[in-house]
């Protein structure tokens, strides 16, 4: 039967069996939750955050660290609030689905959808440079080692929960024992002031370093911000792991702060540490793109640089498998309530793992990697995969933190009865935090000819998206738990609003 619930949107009631196909098995305690969230952010601390040095110099990427921190702290806690209390694997859609109403909701799993799909594309690209450089292989070569990655890793995300958290937990363990050999191994060898301080006011090479705190001044600290975001980006997707969370009213709090807490002190330790290396510098690491890898040489030597390449990889795997794991949850939950199509969202008959929504998701990725690659060539193509989609993915990636923040904060307002098993210390104070820090990033992203070309390619992905769900994808809305959960606590706040305006 279907139900016509407003003039623009339609409901279809489906029976038992639709989500019988589309069950997911539980497994999740708090520690593979905090695995799950540290596990997605923590190649950003091998690679990515340095080119944020040639922006600001330290004293600005500090700053940038500092402010995008105190973002994601505001993000952390709001979502600590409202996962456990509306705990499905659509997270920031179902979040905004029961705020904002289904064009908030789609819109904001539409940001989502474009941070998941791209992130892994571009870090299995990363996977594939290393990978060159370690068995010599020639640059049109690395597709193939793209197309491995992705069917080593799906692969493992499609046998079962069980095995993906094991491997989940076991490689962000090895990535966090990395980074302790690494910090542990520096401190003997650092000279910051002498290093770290090696940019000149303007940005040229300050020989002997001492030089100032922000050579580019304040402008350059903002404008490193969309750099700083690689230390925390994708932290946000553990809500997507809700429904395979044993008891996520309890552990999704504990797991969400428990990864911020290791990702702010790793961030800050690396930070430190690897441009004040003696022979590296923030100059030379503002320009890399193997900073954690430089440092690892110049301790221990550059002879040894294959088996410490091997040793970097690390973190990227960690990443790759994590986002692959959200990819397919995010896709997953917008197609069972029918705003993608619904035959992404059935499930694996005996392993009850988002089969086809990981596949799609890959492929889709995949596709984007391979028309850049072939159709400019090996040396632009790699530059717009590395550049412009990692671009279009923290694009994405803000547009979702601002729609999280407005959620959280019209959920308190409209939905103040609403059961919360965790209620954030920071309140609205914090949502706001983030809503103006994100603000502030995406005006230096546009600021930025590289970053606005990621625009415009975001643009595109909505405009597609959003056509579709006019023409079609409102028309066959289904009732998921997501669903009825936002349609019935609808009905409750218009009750709550009418009954208080009453004498």
């Amino acid at each position: 039967m279907t139900n016509k619930t407003s003039s623009s949107i339609h409901y279809k009631q489906e029976d038992a069996s639709y989500f019988e196909k589309r069950g997911l098995r539980r497994h999740a305690g708090p520690w593979s939750l905090w695995a799950l969230g540290v596990g997605a952010v923590i190649s950003g601390h091998y690679s990515g955050w340095n080119l944020g040095l040639a922006s600001g110099g330290w004293g600005g990427m500090l700053v940038a660290t500092l402010l995008i921190a105190i973002m994601y702290l505001g993000l952390t806690f709001c979502i600590a609030e409202m996962s456990p209390a509306l705990p499905h694997t659509g997270a920031a859609y179902s979040f905004a689905r029961s705020s904002m109403g289904p064009w908030g909701g789609f819109v904001t799993g539409l940001c989502e959808n474009v941070e998941y799909i791209l992130t892994p594309a571009v870090i299995v690209f990363f996977i594939g440079a290393y990978l060159t450089g370690i068995f010599e292989t020639s640059p049109d070569f690395q597709p193939v080692w793209w197309l491995v990655g992705y069917l080593v890793f799906v692969g493992l995300n499609i046998v079962g929960v069980e095995l993906s958290f094991k491997v989940t937990l076991s490689v962000t363990l090895l990535a966090l024992a990395v980074l302790l050999v690494f910090w542990f191994s520096a401190f003997p060898h650092i000279d910051f002031t002498t290093w770290a301080l090696d940019i000149a006011p303007g940005g040229g090479k300050l020989e002997g370093g001492h030089g100032p705190f922000l050579p580019m001044g304040i402008g350059g600290a903002l404008a490193a911000m969309p750099f700083a975001v690689w230390l925390f980006l994708a932290i946000e997707q553990l809500p997507l792991a809700a429904e395979e969370s044993v008891d996520p009213k309890r552990d999704m709090p504990k797991g969400i702060i428990l990864g911020m807490i290791t990702l702010i002190v790793s961030a800050f330790m690396i930070l430190f540490l690897n441009p004040s290396l003696v022979g590296v510098g923030a100059y030379a690491l503002g320009q890399s793109g193997e900073p954690l890898l430089d440092g690892f040489k110049a301790i221990y030597g550059a002879g040894t640089a294959k088996i410490l390449a091997l040793v970097a990889i690390i973190g990227l795997i960690s990443s790759f498998h994590t986002i692959i794991f959200a990819q397919g949850r995010q896709i997953y939950s917008l197609s069972r309530a029918g705003y993608f199509p619904t035959f992404l969202s059935v499930t694996h008959g005996t392993r009850k793992t988002p089969h086809v929504a990981m596949i799609v998701g890959a492929a889709v990725g995949m596709v984007i990697m391979l028309l850049c690659f072939f159709s400019l060539g090996a040396a632009q193509g790699s530059a717009v995969i590395g550049g412009t989609l990692l671009n279009m993915a923290v694009f994405g990636a803000m547009c979702s933190y601002i729609a999280q923040a407005a959620s959280f904060i019209l959920l308190r307002r409209n939905h103040a009865y609403m059961e919360r098993p965790y209620r954030s210390p920071f309140g609205n104070a914090g949502a706001w935090a983030t809503i103006a820090i994100a603000l502030v990033t995406i005006y230096f992203q546009l600021s930025d000819g590289t970053y606005r070309v990621g625009v415009v390619g975001v643009a595109a992905w909505f405009a597609v998206g959003i056509l579709y769900f006019a023409l079609i994808g409102r028309h066959r809305l289904i009732l998921s738990p997501e669903e009825e959960f936002a349609v019935e606590h609808g009905e409750r706040a218009s009750q709550a609003k009418g009954a208080g305006a009453k004498p």
